[in-house]
């Protein structure tokens, strides 16, 4: 099994996270929510994108709404 891919927000690019992604990766964010740490957790089943946040799990089925979360929560760097 592949390590998962750790990163800090904003630190790579949307391509570079969704590759990981599409690799079989997961990518892990630490976070800051409500003035505590957290780890966010990025991964892909072939089919939906999963975002497994403090507060929720969250799916995305298209490429595209991933990566307007990713710069939405600021979890991509800015292009």
């Amino acid at each position: 099994m592949t390590p998962p891919l750790r990163i800090e927000p904003g630190e790579r690019p949307a391509d570079e996270i969704i590759a990981a992604l599409r690799e079989g990766r997961r990518v892990v964010l630490d976070v800051e929510v409500a003035g505590a740490p957290h780890e966010v957790v990025l991964r892909y089943d072939g089919e939906t994108f999963h975002c497994d946040t403090p507060t929720s799990l969250h799916r995305h089925t298209e490429e595209a709404e991933m990566r307007a979360c990713l710069d939405r929560m600021g979890y991509a760097a800015e292009d």
